[in-house]
This record gives C-alpha cells, sequence and structure tokens, in this order.
C-alpha cells in the first residue's frame, strides 16, 4: 500500500431520528444549502435524477470556503435497506490534491436519534499533501448542522 492512499472514520451523534435523518441525507441537494448556508452556495443535479445511482451533483461552495469552490460528486452505490450511500468526487479542486476521493456514509439508529458513520478513501497527488482533515471537519460540521435543521423542521 502506497503512503499516498490513506482512510479517515468519523462517527457523529445526532438526535434526529434515522428514518429522518437518512432522508435528509438523500434529499441533499435540497437540504443542504438550507441548513449549511454559510457552506453551500447550490446543489445541482447534472446528470440524472440526483438520488440513484449514477446521479452526478454539482456543489458550488460559498466563498469563504476554504481550498474548494467546486466538486461533482457522483452516486456509486446506495443501499436503502442499511441506510448507506457511497460517492466518489469527479472533478473540482479536491482532486488537485487527491487524486481519488470516495466517501461512504451510513446512517444506523441510536436511541431515539442516530448515528452517522462517515469515512473517505483516499489518494494524495503528492507526499506533501496533508490528510484531509478540513474534509473531515466539514463532514461533521454537515451531520450537525442537517441534524439542527431537521429537529427544528
Amino acid at each position: 500500500m502506497s503512503s499516498n492512499l490513506g482512510k479517515i472514520d468519523v462517527e457523529v451523534e445526532v438526535k434526529t431520528p434515522v428514518d429522518k435523518f437518512w432522508n435528509g441525507i438523500r434529499d441533499s441537494t435540497n437540504l443542504f444549502p438550507k441548513a449549511s448556508p454559510n457552506e453551500y452556495k447550490s446543489i445541482e443535479v447534472v446528470e440524472g435524477d440526483g438520488k440513484s445511482v449514477g446521479s452526478v451533483l454539482l456543489i458550488k461552495y460559498t466563498e469563504g470556503f476554504p481550498l474548494v469552490k467546486f466538486s461533482k460528486e457522483k452516486i456509486e452505490s446506495i443501499d436503502e435497506a442499511n441506510k448507506t450511500l457511497v460517492y466518489s468526487v469527479i472533478d473540482g479542486e479536491t482532486l488537485k490534491y487527491y487524486k481519488s476521493f470516495k466517501g461512504s456514509l451510513t446512517v444506523t439508529p441510536k436511541g431515539n436519534g442516530s448515528l452517522v458513520k462517515w469515512c473517505c478513501e483516499f489518494e494524495k497527488a503528492s507526499d506533501e499533501i496533508p490528510e484531509p482533515q478540513i474534509i473531515k471537519d466539514f463532514a461533521v460540521k454537515n451531520f450537525k448542522n442537517l441534524d439542527a435543521y431537521l429537529i427544528g423542521a
């Protein structure tokens, strides 16, 4: 395994019940910009319906967002029964730093709320590129913002 291959895992507990949170994730084009207006300018569906395998989303970030202005993400697989979604970044500044970037998330019940497990696998473009800590922090913030939005909705 090359030293440029890496993996990050994170778990976030949220208050929103599992079905509602999963539906929120699945409706990301609509809900993420509302839940995190400081991060997302817009999310557009450029291929497919935005929810099924093969769909491509164009994500535009706000001016203040570090490093990345936009990214295109493709839905690689969905398991509705196990509430798991896998996506890969296919265009955007992220790919300047990482030759490949794949994310997966699973939502499972925890008490009255849910546990969100997010994992990313990546290959750095060079040895100097740091671990994608900023992306991890963003994912955590994203889930917390969505949780707060859904609780209030």
